[in-house]
């Protein structure tokens, strides 16, 4: 029996450990409560299975447990592993295991939990660790744990999407979530629209970003130049029935009003200018839009049994709803006074239409401006603030914040790493998040619902680089969502974290080799203590810092912290005006001085440039300003994470340092995370 529980056991070289010996467990998520006395379980070929459940459940159980190797029975022996339904957990996700030794028994008030269960003694069993005597007790933190897959931007296809949900399960996450619709490709079968898949599905070059530097222009299916696909309605049910075996919920997602690029080509009517290739938002004003939206959500809900349809909502751009007559109509009949509520109405009614047909919606933090429908959960991807505003208004809301749980970013030093869309989000910060933001008063706590790992696929063009980007860390999204803060340790959750990635190396997932991992920018593990360090920075009129990317504000640039890889880790701040950055820095009094420099990051993708002139003057009494270096520097474009110094050395005394810098030609932001006097 290759691979089995008894094979493996009977490699153990011992017959019982100690309490202290038992205290690590191999289990991941790490379980709320672990109990352990003397001794291991040890299958012998007498050792059998049972499980006492419902049909339903009894099918899929005997499934999960197939990997031991070991017979099935129908009757409880003296050496045998139990599941079984049971009322000593309450709890409907929750499970206890006991050990001793006359074998496993794991209890649960659900199939669910009786399958999460099996993964622990699953986890726990491999690699020659055994059962240990004891008690385990165990339950989720939050009822959401999800993860999002974009197969719009490359598409990844049905035995890609089930060897997922065969990871999640093991690590007990209950809700994946396909971002099914986006501008790069529609990627579900509508009977009713075939242009859908026709021709919104496909697009004339594969990867995402030559696509979107071109023409994005669309193909017709089955052309030469056709590159894309969609899941049929047929496979849609394999894979829901799939997932479902594993107590695992699939979530769709049908963007709007927004990204719908594809949609609004392929039927140009469905849009305020009626035109391909013009717009991205559906036109709010036109009754088609609305049938067109809830014919799609018809075969939409037959598809997918899940509770909530995610209905998109995000980054809306509305320019031409103030000029469209049927969006000014239906503001004007409505009674709205901008487009915020416009869109608003949209969300009101499709979730009116979705509640009608049994269903909930989720939708991007964005579903609140111009007022959150009544039912709608929030899913909260620009910070935590959308999700606090909800669960304030009594909403429920799933935290999936950029800062920890956009997997799309690097997770290593990003000279070592393959492309993706920028950012530093290493295993050891997912792991640090906790989705209960301590504003949220103890009464509102439960509204947070849980909290999703997110895969945007833009920079993600293969199924390998898609699994190199979820693996390990969506260990660490597991363990956020299931375990309580006071049982996760970083260092033991390592530990475990290298242990699974060589498991899941070996059963053929293309997992991040966390072993060999650099960390982060050498500059930001160490504070700088220059003589401009906390001496007040004035900004100048016109030069203002970015409100989202203030970092700590006013004196972010002279408190002596260096930013890492990431550009949004609250250190760099952000500069995006014409004024570009003009500060002054006082140093309280006159100095000498040997060197003023700063850094700078660039990252094209996301529009992040070095500056194109830096210009250093120090002066002794603010008023007269004496330069000291105008450095010009022309700005090549690439898609590389890059660092540049600017600074002078020399001789001079001086009370006040300005820095200006100058944006390129290219535009976007300018980061900087410390302006260095020496």
């Amino acid at each position: 029996m290759k691979n089995t529980l008894f094979t493996i056991i009977m490699m153990l070289a011992f017959a019982g450990c100690t309490n202290k010996e038992q205290t690590a467990t191999n289990i991941t998520p790490v379980p709320q409560k672990v109990e352990t006395g003397n001794g291991v379980f040890t299958a012998d070929r007498s050792t059998v299975i049972v499980v006492n459940a419902g049909n339903e459940d009894y099918d899929r159980l005997h499934k999960a447990l197939q990997p031991l190797g070991l017979q099935t029975a129908d009757k409880v022996t003296d050496n045998c592993i139990l599941a079984q339904i049971s009322k000593e957990v309450t709890h409907p996700e929750g499970y206890r295991i006991t050990t001793d030794r006359n074998g496993i028994k794991i209890s649960a008030a659900t199939g669910a939990g009786l399958f999460y269960g099996v993964q622990t003694v699953l986890q726990q069993c491999a690699g020659g660790s055994g059962m240990p005597y004891g008690t385990i007790t165990d339950e989720p933190r939050f009822a959401y744990r999800g993860i999002m897959l974009d197969v719009s931007r490359h598409f990844f296809g049905k035995e890609f999407i089930k060897k997922q949900i065969d990871a999640m399960a093991a690590y007990k996450l209950n809700r994946l979530h396909l971002h099914l619709t986006d501008a790069a490709g529609w990627r579900v079968e509508i009977k009713q629209y075939p242009r859908l898949t026709q021709f919104a599905a496909w697009r004339k070059q594969p990867v995402w970003k030559d696509w979107w530097n071109d023409k994005r222009e669309y193909a017709e299916e089955g052309s030469s130049d056709a590159h894309g696909g969609y899941l049929t309605q047929d496979e849609i049910r394999e894979l829901a029935a799939y997932a479902a075996e594993r107590y695992i919920t699939i979530i769709p997602e049908i963007e709007m009003p927004a990204h719908s690029e594809e949609v609004l080509t392929a039927y140009p009517e469905l849009s305020c200018t009626h035109e391909p290739y013009k717009q991205a938002d559906f036109c709010v004003g036109n009754e088609k839009t609305f049938e067109f939206l809830q014919n799609v959500l018809d075969e939409i809900t037959e598809l997918f049994p899940s509770e909530y349809i995610h209905i998109g909502g995000d980054e809306a751009g509305k320019a031409s709803w103030p000029s469209c007559p049927l969006c000014r109509k239906r503001m004007h009949d409505e009674g709205m006074q901008d487009v915020n509520e416009l869109q608003s109405y949209l969300i009101h009614r499709i979730e009116k239409y979705l509640n009608g047909k049994g269903r909930q919606i989720i939708g991007w933090d964005e579903i609140l401006d111009g007022g959150l429908a009544p039912n709608a959960t929030v899913m909260s991807w620009r910070g935590t603030e959308g999700g606090i505003k909800a669960v304030e208004a009594g909403h429920k809301a799933i935290m999936s914040p950029g800062t920890h749980c956009y997997l799309d970013q690097y997770q290593d030093a990003p000279h070592t790493q393959p492309e993706a869309i920028g950012g530093y989000l290493p295993l050891k910060k997912v792991y640090s998040y906790d989705p209960i933001p301590d504003s949220i008063a103890a009464d509102k706590r439960h509204l947070i619902y849980g909290v999703q790992g997110n895969l945007w696929a833009e920079y993600i063009p293969t199924a390998k680089h898609a699994e190199y980007m979820l693996y390990p860390r969506l260990l660490a999204i597991a363990e956020v969502a299931w375990s309580n803060p006071e049982v996760k340790n970083y260092k033991d959750f390592r530990r475990r974290a290298l242990q699974e990635n060589m498991r899941l190396r070996n059963r053929g997932y293309n997992s991040f080799d966390l072993s060999g991992e650099v960390g982060n920018r050498p500059e930001a593990e160490h504070t700088s203590n220059h003589i401009a360090r906390g001496k007040q920075v004035v900004y100048a009129k016109g030069s203002p810092y970015y409100p989202g990317y203030a970092a700590s504000g006013k004196g972010a640039l002279t408190d002596g912290e260096h930013g890492s890889w990431n550009n949004n880790d609250g250190v760099w701040q952000g500069f995006i005006g014409r004024g570009g950055i003009d500060v002054t820095i006082d140093l309280e009094q006159q100095k000498q001085i040997k060197s003023i420099s700063a850094t700078f990051m660039q990252l094209c993708n996301p529009g992040i440039f070095h500056p194109a002139e830096v210009t250093i003057s120090a002066s002794c009494d603010s008023i007269t300003f004496e330069e000291l270096a105008h450095i010009e520097h022309t700005v090549v474009r690439d898609d590389t994470l890059s660092f540049k110094k600017y600074g002078w050395q020399g001789n001079t005394k001086a009370r006040y340092i300005r820095y200006k810098a100058q944006r390129s030609n290219f535009g976007g932001f300018m980061f900087t995370d410390e302006i260095e006097v020496y």
